[in-house]
């Protein structure tokens, strides 16, 4: 059964306000409200006027301050907003139930064709990873560049370390998981997360690891939070088996933008192998490897990924539209 044909969570109205989300020093927070949605943008003011716009988009789970460091080294760049998917983060769930990646692909073509900002410099990570290749390349209109972190684009080995999350698409076991870990403690839970998608959860700061503690604290008083997760995970599974057009593999190799691929050798939930495949998928490719890294490497290394960035934005600069051009770089 798809994520669309399961039963709609409640309307946005009639759910109870959460708690207030953390916004960083520099960053502002405000809601944009579309028929049968709203979404809550993360944005930086830019460092000047003039500088070409960005937008990020987060993985399973994460939120737009996933974010938050990479857009801080990126002033200067680009101007930045990151968005919540709908159901995540401070955005609510979208009226008709509908977390598939074609579904949150809409919403972010929605965003950026009400907002005019396009084509932009475009960031996804994970499941953002998926949806952004899905955009970018339905929509080449919207997308000046495309740079993926570990993106959730269909493997036929998962790895073993990636099964637990995978399960949560099965009817019932995100309920069976909340009754399994209702004793646990928001610490608790966040040291899973972060041993989970960091490949060294020790480059967390002490700030780093209370601000997560507050933000799953908060997160687990949403009524909507595991509905959100499962049905989301559920739509990454059923994207997966799509062939034809409308598979991932198929739309990436339809991406006419500039396309930074960075993967983490120590990621548990992306299988580094995935890398060459990306790299050969993509037409005009770039390749960073960071054998140290997990799966959220604008976290862990986001002054290295800032870096990979302003090499693309070189590359692109000078790119006459020939022949793809893809290069390897490690980093650790």
């Amino acid at each position: 059964m798809s994520s669309t044909e399961l039963p709609p969570v409640p309307a946005a109205s009639v759910l109870p306000k959460p708690a207030p989300v953390r916004v960083a020093d520099g960053e502002k927070l405000r809601s944009v409200g579309f028929p049968g949605i709203t979404l809550s943008v993360r944005s930086r003011p830019p460092a000047r006027e003039g500088l070409p716009p960005a937008l990020f988009v987060h993985g399973l789970g994460g939120s737009s301050q996933n974010w938050t460091e990479l857009m801080r080294q990126l002033d200067g760049v680009v101007e930045s907003e990151a968005l919540d998917l709908p159901g995540f983060g401070d955005s609510p769930p979208p009226d008709d139930g509908d977390y598939s990646v074609t579904g949150h692909a809409r919403a972010v073509i929605r965003y950026l064709d009400a907002a005019g900002r396009g084509p932009v410099h475009l960031f996804g990570n994970s499941l953002g990873g998926a949806v952004t290749t899905r955009v970018a390349a339905v929509r080449p209109d919207l997308v000046r560049t495309l740079t993926l972190v570990s993106p959730a684009l269909p493997e036929i080995r998962v790895q073993r370390t990636a099964v637990p999350t995978a399960l949560l698409a099965l009817p019932g076991v995100a309920a069976l998981f909340t009754r399994y870990t209702k004793g646990w403690t928001a610490e608790q839970r966040v040291r899973g997360v972060l041993g989970l998608c960091y490949g060294d959860p020790g480059r967390v700061t002490p700030e780093g690891f209370r601000n997560a503690v507050e933000e799953m604290e908060r997160r687990l008083q949403l009524p909507y939070f595991w509905d959100a997760m499962a049905r989301s995970a559920r739509g990454i599974v059923d994207a997966y088996t799509l062939g034809g057009q409308h598979g991932l593999w198929r739309q990436a190799e339809r991406v006419l933008a500039p396309t930074l691929l960075v993967y983490g050798g120590r990621d548990q939930l992306v299988g580094f192998r995935m890398a060459r495949k990306a790299a050969g998928a993509f037409r005009d490719s770039r390749l960073v490897t960071l054998p140290d890294a997990g799966h959220v490497a604008m976290m862990e290394y986001p002054d290295t990924v800032a870096t990979a960035f302003r090499d693309l934005l070189a590359h692109a600069g000078g790119a006459d539209g020939g022949a793809a051009n893809t290069t390897e770089n490690k980093r650790s």
